[in-house]
């Protein structure tokens, strides 16, 4: 399975794509980030935004593509760019019927580093072992990014036995 991670920021969007499968090593394909001037009017970003996502999935082909669900922060604005940039990502993979999975920052911290409340700098280390990589991502957002790829590939087998199994499980629920 190939996947797209985003880890979405108006300024800086974090993508990585991995591939692999249960009970093999993931394998990097690509990882970087797409960058906007913060000067630049919203809607200038955005459109930026999604020809850089856009790139991605036409040169990349996932199979899936995971995003990082945005919880509130302090600064509301920044809350809002990030909702606006995973937004962005998601209309773009739908367009393309791909699946799209959104993942809590602690759910991808503990799928990586065992623990849900790992900084930065742990995952960071952990994505860099569990790909093999000879150097760390940078930024942290490309980082971000294969963490929630590497997430969703180990998470997408057992998420799909639960919603097979919950849909049988309902009164005429089909399997």
């Amino acid at each position: 399975m190939r996947v797209l991670g985003v880890d979405p920021g108006l300024t800086r969007c974090g993508l990585g794509v991995i591939e692999g499968a249960a009970g093999r090593p993931a394998a990097l394909i690509a990882v970087g980030v797409v960058r906007t001037p913060a000067a630049d009017d919203v809607a200038a970003r955005l459109c930026a935004l999604e020809r850089g996502v856009e790139g991605w999935l036409d040169q990349h082909r996932p199979d899936a593509v995971a995003v990082e669900r945005v919880f509130s922060q302090a600064n509301v604005r920044t809350v809002m760019g990030t909702a606006q940039a995973g937004a962005v990502a998601i209309v773009a993979a739908a367009r393309r019927g791909l699946p799209v999975t959104l993942h809590t920052p602690s759910e991808v911290k503990a799928a990586v580093t065992g623990s849900g409340r790992a900084d930065k700098a742990q995952v960071t280390f952990m994505v860099t072992r569990l790909l093999r990589l000879a150097d760390p991502p940078k930024p942290a957002d490309a980082a971000d990014a294969l963490a929630l790829a590497l997430c969703h590939l180990w998470r997408a087998p057992a998420l799909a036995r639960l919603h097979a199994a919950s849909g049988a499980a309902r009164p005429g629920g089909r399997r």
